[in-house]
């Protein structure tokens, strides 16, 4: 017992590299999408919906801690487990970072000793990459610069500009309402997930002083059940979030490059107006003093904790230039976490002046959740002026979201908030 409590301090070590640990390994997992060209948002939300619906584990690993075997062994069975990313990784990831979509021309391509040509290039275009890939030969650099594709054309075609850089991307009126939009939301269901024993047990018991002993067990039996069948539904992430992705990248194959920047601000609108109505009607669920009406209120919970992030994810990879991808979405999840520390306030005013009852408490987060709709307005803000230059544009070529002019998400002659 001693040696318990003396080792119970290690027990917030142990939970905060498991977060760290779990986060880490999900970011960088995000670039595989990127090897499915038109279906990356799909396979994104997939992989999100996958490392959400691991929280099923938790009920599995009580019902064996409750079957008699030691929570010693449990760990070290996890450990030997979670050696197997190791493993995965030794054998599967690759040596190089894997390009996205607009980085590589994914066509097949006719290799002819170090000079690689597009088989749909002929004419005046080939001789404008042979004399690229000369140029670039003369210069004698890196050998894998000799290994050119399709990339070289657009090159010598246009004058691109420069990318954005990081600070642009931050301070870009898209990544800056995305934030609000996950704070709220990460607060809500964060929130949610915390209080939810107490508000099941308020449910059963009510805001009653001297409670018979037998209303106490039958409202612990309730909260138990209850709990359990929360765990079990958090598998419904990975059948639901592959939906969101798939209206990311709704029509995304048939989009020429020009109007393809257009559908990825339409797609993405859709996507967050359709996650904030289920975060609204979740809200309301939560003010509903019924206690089977909690199931549905589950379900809610669950599809937009996979929603959100397959969005938002799906979002940054389709505005941002694919380097700000990683530390974009570490930015945000970092300051998300921040925010969503005031539950523990929220979560005392709902034990303490309230007694257990968090009705109001939900009252005030369903009218916060509106802030959510900030950020498809903005979109479509945005979507109808991007629409409305690149009609204007004398220059054929498509106009891109990461141009020197109006990088990612910030028009040309639009300040940053």
């Amino acid at each position: 017992m001693h040696l318990s409590r003396v080792l119970a301090p290690v027990i917030f070590l142990a939970l905060s590299l498991n977060g760290f640990g779990g986060i880490c390994l999900t970011f960088t997992s995000l670039t595989l999408p990127n090897m499915f060209g038109s279906l990356r948002s799909t396979m994104m939300s997939l992989m999100i919906g996958s490392y959400a619906s691991s929280a099923i584990t938790f009920p599995a690993l009580k019902l064996i801690y409750e079957a008699g075997v030691s929570f010693m062994g449990i760990m070290l069975g996890w450990s030997s487990l979670a050696c197997l990313i190791f493993l995965n990784c030794l054998i599967n990831w690759p040596k190089e970072s894997i390009p996205s979509p607009e980085e590589s021309a994914y066509m097949k391509k006719v290799i002819l000793r170090t000079l690689a040509v597009d088989h749909k290039v002929t004419g005046d275009q080939f001789y404008t990459h042979v004399a690229t890939v000369g140029q670039r030969l003369s210069q004698k650099d890196d050998p894998e610069d000799k290994h050119l594709s399709k990339e070289d054309l657009s090159k010598a075609a246009k004058n691109r500009g420069s990318s954005a850089t990081f600070l642009q991307s931050a301070s870009s009126s898209i990544f800056l309402f995305s934030l609000i939009t996950m704070m709220m939301t990460q607060l809500r269901i964060i929130f949610f997930m915390a209080s939810m024993n107490k508000m099941i047990e308020y449910l059963v018991l009510g805001p009653q002083n001297n409670i018979p002993a037998d209303l106490k067990l039958q409202a612990e039996y309730t909260v138990g059940l209850y709990s359990s069948v929360f765990g079990v539904m958090q598998l419904l992430c990975l059948f639901t979030c592959p939906f969101i992705g798939f209206v990311m990248d709704w029509k995304m194959k048939e989009s020429d490059e020009e109007s393809k920047q257009v559908q990825k601000l339409t797609n993405a609108t859709r996507a967050f107006v359709f996650t904030n109505i289920l975060l609204i009607i979740f809200g309301v669920l939560c003010l509903i003093s019924n206690l089977p009406l909690q199931f549905l209120t589950f379900i809610f919970h669950t599809m937009v904790r996979g929603f959100i992030h397959s969005a938002c994810g799906g979002l940054y990879a389709a505005v941002f230039p694919s380097g700000h991808f990683g530390t974009l979405t570490g930015l945000q999840s970092l300051l998300s976490a921040i925010f969503a520390l005031l539950q523990e306030p929220l979560y005392t005013a709902m034990l303490g002046p309230l007694r257990g009852n968090g009705f109001w408490v939900n009252v005030g987060l369903l009218i916060f959740s509106f802030a959510g709709f900030a950020l498809p307005g903005y979109l479509q803000i945005y979507r109808l002026r991007l629409k409305a230059q690149m009609t204007k544009e004398k220059d054929p070529a498509p106009v891109l979201l990461e141009d020197l002019n109006h990088p990612n998400g910030v028009l040309e002659g639009e300040t940053t908030a």
